[in-house]
């Protein structure tokens, strides 16, 4: 049971038969007689149980895009019912204007809606859906909270996107000085031509020259699909923050871009995501959808508190196929986290397969080596160089190796690892 604030009043206005009648007994006979109206008025209201309520699906949005949670509210009996209503979510699902003041007649219903901002990715519930009906004095209210399902799944906000265009514009480039004409040999057929004195006999078609004037051959170009195996970092070192930022969700993004732009160029892409064990694993043959597949498997990541097992990764790579590959690595060049680690591995991973090693970059150490103007700042300073030092020498450690390593800040890592991407296939090292 429920009072509203007219109760107070009630009582107060009690003070005018004590003022009248000043007794003991006066005051017990008023608050009695409140009581008991107000318990009357609270048998009288209708039960919020009797409601008919629903939830329509929520569409998947991105990290910080708006959604919109409605409820369709009926009113089965033939009374008016007048309330308030509170649509409750976990915090994170960011509900906001989420209090609605209702009015149905009878067999009347209407839709409320509730504005959400999800500020976390992954699963997102409503905790139930509140209603407060007062009974016809408003005195006393009904209340209850029905469990109205409700889930809106945040995927990762895919950023980077805004660099996807003038990428593929250097693809469409790439692509039209690149498709080298030759006789002979490739694997995709291209086009036909009239055979000219050096040509191999071996490629001229003799169905397409018996009916043309002039004898023809075949053109070929090289093959240009090829495998690319995405590896996401979910141990300690991608919990750390770059700002307001996790380092997996910077590393989230770089994915999606070099995803999208492999996709375009025909490559296939293979997606895989661990710490001391595979977390999700995706398996592509090239199609545009991969960008959707990848936020709906990577809205559940989560960093987890336990180093990387990269023997463990490595055996999931191996296990999408021994065709050679451009591996690209998404952890952070943790100097021990990779010589303890990583650096076992690598030579089973270079002996099959092209690895880029792809890190986010703290800028604030660039910023506490710039700092020197007290001793407690100087000490930073010499501990930040220190850091960097060691970022270098992995660096060095790991180029020498054969490793590409590309090691930046956040909002510059996607579209480097783009560009290292194209350039790759620009020199024909794909």
């Amino acid at each position: 049971m429920m009072i509203t604030g007219r109760v107070p009043l009630l009582l107060l206005l009690g003070l005018v038969p004590v003022v009248l009648r000043p007794a003991l007994s006066t005051v017990g006979l008023w608050l009695l007689l409140v009581v008991v109206i107000t318990l009357l008025d609270w048998l009288l209201a209708v039960r919020p149980t009797t409601l008919d309520v629903r939830r329509d699906d929520i569409r998947a949005v991105r990290l910080g895009e708006e959604a919109e949670s409605r409820l369709t509210i009926a009113n089965p009996s033939t009374r008016l019912v007048r309330g308030i209503m509170r649509d409750a979510w976990q915090p994170t699902a960011g509900a906001t204007d989420n209090r609605h003041r209702i009015q149905l007649t009878g067999g009347d219903q209407t839709v409320i809606a509730t504005g959400l901002c999800p500020r976390r990715r992954g699963e997102l519930h409503a905790l139930g859906v509140t209603l407060r009906i007062p009974g016809p004095l408003g005195l006393g209210a009904r209340q209850a909270t029905l469990p109205i399902p409700g889930t809106v799944r945040s995927l990762p906000p895919f950023e980077s996107r805004k660099h996807l265009p003038s990428r593929l514009a250097r693809l469409r480039e790439l692509d039209g000085r690149s498709a080298v004409r030759i006789r002979g040999a490739g694997t995709e057929f291209d086009s036909l031509r009239e055979y000219v004195r050096g040509d191999d006999v071996r490629s001229i078609d003799w169905r397409a020259s018996a009916r043309n004037r002039d004898v023809v051959v075949r053109t070929w170009q090289p093959e240009r699909d090829r495998r690319i195996v995405l590896v996401l970092d979910t141990s300690r070192v991608s919990a750390a923050r770059i700002g307001d930022v996790p380092r997996l969700d910077s590393a989230m993004d770089a994915t999606l871009l070099l995803a999208a732009l492999a996709a375009r160029a025909g490559d296939r892409v293979d997606f895989v995501a661990g710490d001391r064990r595979v977390r999700a694993r995706v398996r592509a043959a090239g199609g545009r959808d991969i960008t959707a597949r990848l936020q709906d498997t990577m809205a559940d990541l989560e960093p987890v508190i336990a180093e990387a097992d990269w023997a463990a990764l490595t055996g999931a790579i191996h296990g999408l196929g021994r065709q050679r590959a451009l591996v690209v690595l998404l952890t952070p060049l943790e100097p021990a986290s990779v010589i303890e680690s990583l650096l076992p591995v690598l030579p089973s991973l270079l002996r099959h397969h092209r690895v880029v090693l792809a890190s986010v970059q703290d800028p604030a150490l660039g910023e506490l080596l710039q700092q020197r103007s007290s001793l407690p700042e100087v000490y930073a300073a010499a501990a930040a160089a220190q850091v960097m030092e060691q970022r270098r020498r992995t660096s060095d450690i790991l180029t020498a190796l054969g490793v590409d390593v590309i090691d930046t800040s956040a909002d510059r890592l996607p579209p480097a690892l783009a560009d290292h991407y194209l350039g790759l296939k620009a020199r024909g090292l794909l």
